[in-house]
């Protein structure tokens, strides 16, 4: 079982087979059929990128997704593009679907359920080349799924069944209406069983009974974390609130959040009152943990059928997350800012050649790695990519992809990160903000007024107004 192996003793099994990996990861159009490598995609929901053990999160609890960490590689520096309206989480999947970045993505929106209907996206070239492809869980991308993939199960929509009383709670000396393991409250429950559970039955199904003989595609993704986070006792026990550390950028407010867009009113902001408390933010943090804790239970359920079909050898696994969350850092409870709490996800790959317990830095998007697995698999997309694959991070052939990565939401955020800076800019109020990322990684001090980095800021303008050129940003030529 994968919680039954610690660290040391993994890396130990596998430290013999990192001298081949220029040769493993060298993938060509010529690869016999029985050895085509199959691809395990986890897609996570609203996971904050520093909420994984293995990767320093000290508070919580995820040796499953620990293994993948020990056992492949993980990208810190990973970040997902924005959205062009409050759900993220449909920009973001969108860009996966489309390979495309966020603003070239909107335009195509549109037009999905013809590509979809043409067989034109990229799951579909896999399908056409050999391969049996699998989807179950979250979905919110604007076509059916059962177009794309040769079999899809469960499809699940942005969120479970929203829970009223899961909001403006909770406070202080007054009975919590939202109890999270109640199972009568629909959400999670809903049908009976738990949605992360579902999503890894058929993960588990699809192992024993239809992978065949053919390379595989499974593309299993989870509503969890996102909110109405719901757990059993048996994982939100495991938690106690007043131990959890609060984020080190907690704050009670945000001072420009209604000109942001993410006002009182913002449905993930409404999830807390105002202002924030350390009392409310605790008691959210143990929910996300917990449920975070019950999805990791899942993930372990489907890598131990991974190893007991023994094809997990030959399979590439790649976790990667949506969208981040703030669950308190900087006063937000959601995540439409372009803090890091915010914009950064999880991406970890592991599978044949991919070094063991390393941690790449290189600044990348989530969606780079679609490139990527469809290089791995030599399948050609439909039509050319905005995102790079990262081969040339794995096989260590160059250190970076780009020197800057670009963010925005709606008409009302942008901004832009290098190696060490970072410039956040609001249209609305002209406002822009500035972070030594270096110094200070979680955004505490803001540079932008200070007049020995006024070039540093200067120059990260200049770099946002060719990022916003490159991705047809509607607000190109906004920055003054």
């Amino acid at each position: 079982m994968y919680e039954s192996c610690d660290r040391r003793t993994f890396l130990t099994q596998t430290a013999l087979s990192l001298g081949a990996l220029p040769a493993l990861l060298q993938v060509t159009a010529q690869t016999a059929e029985s050895s085509r490598p199959n691809f395990l995609f986890l897609f996570v929901d609203d996971y904050r990128a520093d909420a994984i053990h293995a990767l320093g999160c000290n508070a919580i609890r995820t040796p499953n997704i620990d293994r993948l960490v020990w056992q492949g590689t993980a990208f810190t520096n990973c970040y997902n593009q924005g959205g062009w309206h409050g759900a993220i989480c449909m920009a973001s999947r969108a860009m996966v679907m489309t390979g495309r970045n966020l603003w070239d993505t909107h335009a195509l929106d549109a037009s999905l359920p013809e590509q979809a209907a043409a067989g034109k996206l990229w799951p579909q070239r896999m399908q056409a080349s050999g391969y049996r492809t699998f989807m179950s869980g979250k979905w919110h991308v604007n076509c059916n799924p059962a177009k794309v993939f040769q079999r899809a199960r469960h499809e699940r929509p942005g969120m479970p069944p929203d829970i009223e009383s899961q909001y403006r709670r909770p406070e202080e000396q007054k009975p919590d209406p939202f109890d999270p393991a109640d199972t009568t409250q629909g959400g999670y429950f809903t049908g009976g069983k738990h949605w992360s559970e579902v999503v890894a039955d058929d993960g588990v199904a699809f192992l024993r009974k239809e992978a065949g003989d053919e390379p595989f595609f499974m593309y299993l993704a989870f509503n969890a974390p996102h909110d109405p986070r719901q757990t059993a006792h048996a994982w939100l026990d495991q938690y106690t609130a007043d131990a959890l550390p609060l984020p080190p950028n907690f704050l009670p407010g945000y001072p420009y959040k209604d000109e942001i867009g993410c006002s009182a009113d913002m449905r993930d902001e409404r999830l807390a009152p105002f202002p924030r408390t350390p009392f409310a933010i605790r008691t959210h943090l143990r929910e996300y943990y917990a449920i975070i804790t019950h999805l990791d239970a899942q993930i372990g359920r489907i890598l131990d059928a991974l190893e007991r079909s023994g094809r997990a050898e030959n399979t590439y696994i790649i976790l990667a997350g949506d969208n981040g969350l703030s669950i308190g850092s900087h006063g937000f409870m959601g995540k439409q800012n372009m803090y890091e709490h915010s914009m950064k996800v999880p991406l970890i790959m592991s599978g044949p050649g991919i070094a063991a317990d390393r941690r790449c830095d290189a600044l990348v998007y989530m969606q780079d790695f679609v490139p990527t697995l469809l290089e791995l698999a030599a399948v050609a997309p439909e039509t050319p990519m905005d995102f790079r694959s990262l081969l040339p991070l794995l096989r260590g052939e160059e250190s970076s992809l780009r020197p800057h990565i670009y963010g925005a939401y709606m008409m009302l955020q942008r901004m832009v990160r290098g190696e060490r800076y970072k410039m956040i800019y609001y249209p609305t109020v002209s406002r822009y903000r500035l972070y030594d990322l270096q110094e200070d990684p979680f955004e505490l001090q803001d540079l932008s007024e200070v007049p020995e980095h006024g070039a540093t800021l200067k120059e990260l303008q200049e770099q946002l107004q060719r990022l916003q050129k490159e991705m047809h940003d509607p607000l190109s030529g906004s920055v003054s």
